[in-house]
């Protein structure tokens, strides 16, 4: 544990001051200043209007080298599609996948799998289970299990992202109990408040980051995602292990993998929760001094405050004095321009000895910078330092086996910790390759936004920009916890508004990549219009899918039919590849079966290419033909 605290150090300090200290505004703005060797000026792609100078090319003087014409996709052809499938996988295939469909089954999924269990003994239902659901959806019990399948994947152009899907199968009540004790700091436990207010005077706690015993049990209307539940920090020291040894899979199993990561389970939520209010409380702040310079309503990346009149707005209010905050603003661009962008104003949150102490939050009513909460045990400012020495340790590793880390989105009143704890790391591994990936929620109304301020913030600061772009997991329940709760809902509020979020925070990302080296990104969709969007906006930028900066991402045991045509058109895609054993992974295999139930009633077309391809087989004799590339 000593070793993982030295080597941990470096982000611990970092993310100590977290949003970091005035004295980075120097360099982040002489780095924007600077074009780099072979970097051409990029013009600034609608929307938003601006976005920064200096840009990487593929070729001298900016120009880029003339690429072959990208490899034709076909999605329609069911021999294509299939070819790395046994006939007795497309068997297996069309019944799972078919079951899934049936709602009185699957609702009853649970049930029916531990009732199977006492029927027919343990050694025989994990073989029916290795016949049909496991082996359909999850790769192997362990690291020698899974390698077979790997290796046939990579032989049809499909990579890997390793995922240990083992979850501890606690009752709701159970899982309600721990959310609720690991969520409640030791100062709200002694008021007996689960609704505290700040000290005398300040305002009250966001309902929408504090832990609510309705929705304890976060696994509630969640379908696709691990949940991971506080017990302890040795708990948390064993999650660790079991993410280094995937990490350690994924770099002996193929080149090029990744190892995904969730950040609830390296430390307590209480941190993420508070640390998450923190951030959204002073973005507020700055959008409430921009309202005030009547700058109200442009994009975030576009909206510039008034050095001059933001101090006299912190001197009225009390929060610094001129001669106080006249040394926050001292940075070379700063002092040229006299304004500060939202990227400026979050390095402006004093770094401070104790993680504890960056719980403040600007009062406007008082004219003070108050805490989050009364005061913080010595246990709670150790439990935040041990998840960044975590976090360290697993980047450290991923880095030294050429693994890429993808960090997993999670519920809105954890993100913008996790998001920001992700950005902290990025900036120390992502010097001279994308090693850590952040994943970005398209359902969220504000995920264009996050979206360009970290590509801008990369830009800035001269580090290679990772993301992986989904639509989200917990639409439902996200929906459902603030209508009941009683705050702005943060998602999108329809699925086709969240498709065009999506798009257009890709076609943002594709812009910047065609003018970058420094950005690289995962579609993570079973949407095949999405995936067509995505090659022909390639296509159109001039993207070739060799340079390897846009991969593509679905589910083990899922649209194959996508998967398979990308890989062997070179194509760089990947399969999310869930691992564990039998027992221990019946609660994910439950939840794939949910999501796999609202999936088949809209996937019609992969069912009849499975079936198109079963009939050809038959018809033309090669049912016991193996597998060709």
């Amino acid at each position: 544990f000593h070793a993982m605290a030295s080597a941990a150090r470096p982000l611990a300090l970092r993310a100590a001051s977290s949003l970091r200290s005035p004295r980075c505004l120097r360099s982040t703005a002489a780095a924007a200043r600077q074009e780099q060797p072979g970097e051409a000026a990029r013009p600034p792609p609608p929307p938003p209007p601006e976005r920064g100078s200096a840009r990487g090319g593929t070729g001298p003087r900016g120009t880029r080298r003339v690429q072959p014409p990208p490899p034709a996709v076909q999605f329609g052809d069911p021999r294509e599609a299939f070819r790395s499938k046994s006939s007795a996988e497309l068997v297996r295939a069309l019944v799972v996948l078919r079951l899934c469909a049936l709602e009185p089954l699957v609702a009853r999924s649970r049930q029916l799998m531990n009732f199977s269990r006492k029927l027919l003994g343990q050694h025989l239902f994990e073989k029916l289970m290795k016949m049909t659901f496991y082996g359909q959806f999850v790769a192997g019990e362990d690291q020698e299990a899974i390698k077979p399948l790997i290796q046939r994947n990579r032989a049809f152009g499909v990579g890997s992202v390793l995922d240990y899907s083992v979850e501890e199968d606690l009752t709701p009540e159970e899982a309600e109990r721990k959310e609720m004790d690991s969520c409640t700091s030791a100062s709200e436990k002694e008021t007996g408040a689960r609704s505290p207010y700040l000290s005398p005077g300040a305002t009250q706690r966001e309902k929408q980051y504090l832990v609510h015993r309705g929705f304890g049990d976060r696994r509630d209307r969640v379908i696709s995602a691990r949940t991971y539940f506080y017990a302890d920090e040795t708990k948390c020291d064993q999650h660790m292990e079991t993410f280094l040894r995937c990490i350690e899979a994924s770099g002996g199993s193929s080149e090029d993998s990744f190892s995904a990561i969730k950040l609830t389970a390296l430390g307590r939520p209480q941190f993420l929760l508070q640390f998450s209010e923190v951030l959204m409380k002073w973005r507020k702040f700055f959008h409430q001094m921009a309202a005030e310079q009547g700058k109200a309503g442009l994009a975030v990346m576009e909206t510039r405050l008034e050095v001059k009149k933001l101090q006299e707005t912190l001197a009225n209010l009390g929060i610094a004095t001129k001669a106080e905050s006249q040394h926050w603003f001292t940075g070379e661009d700063l002092g040229v321009s006299g304004t500060v962008d939202l990227l400026d104003w979050n390095s402006l949150i004093d770094s401070r000895t104790k993680l504890s102490k960056l719980l403040l939050i600007p009062n406007t009513k008082t004219g003070q910078l108050e805490p989050l909460l009364s005061h913080f045990t010595e246990e709670e400012d150790l439990q935040m330092k041990r998840m960044l020495q975590r976090m360290d340790v697993l980047a450290t590793r991923a880095l030294e086996l050429g693994v890429r880390l993808m960090v997993d989105a999670e519920q809105t009143y954890f993100q913008p910790a996790i998001s920001r704890l992700t950005l902290e790391m990025q900036r120390k591994f992502n010097m001279e390759k994308a090693v850590v990936f952040n994943t970005f929620q398209c359902y969220l109304k504000e995920a264009y936004d996050n979206v360009t301020i970290d590509v801008e913030l990369s830009r800035r600061e001269g580090w290679h920009f990772g993301a992986k772009l989904v639509r989200g997991a917990y639409m439902e329940q996200e929906h459902a916890r603030a209508a009941q709760i009683g705050y702005e809902d943060p998602l999108n509020p329809t699925y086709e508004e969240t498709n065009e979020m999506y798009q257009r925070c890709l076609d943002y990302v594709l812009e910047e990549i065609k003018y970058s080296q420094k950005v690289k990104v995962m579609v993570a969709s079973h949407n095949e219009d999405t995936v067509k969007f995505t090659i022909r906006r390639m296509a159109e930028l001039g993207i070739h899918p060799s340079e390897k900066k846009v991969y593509f991402g679905q589910l083990l045991g899922m649209c194959d039919q996508i998967t398979f045509p990308l890989g062997q058109a070179g194509y760089p895609v990947y399969k999310y590849v869930p691992y564990g054993p039998v027992n221990e992974v019946l609660p994910y295999l439950s939840r794939r079966a949910l999501e796999n139930r609202g999936f088949m009633k809209r996937a019609k077309r992969e069912r009849e290419l499975l079936w198109s391809e079963f009939k050809r087989r038959l018809i033309t004799g090669s049912l016991f033909c193996n597998p060709s590339h």
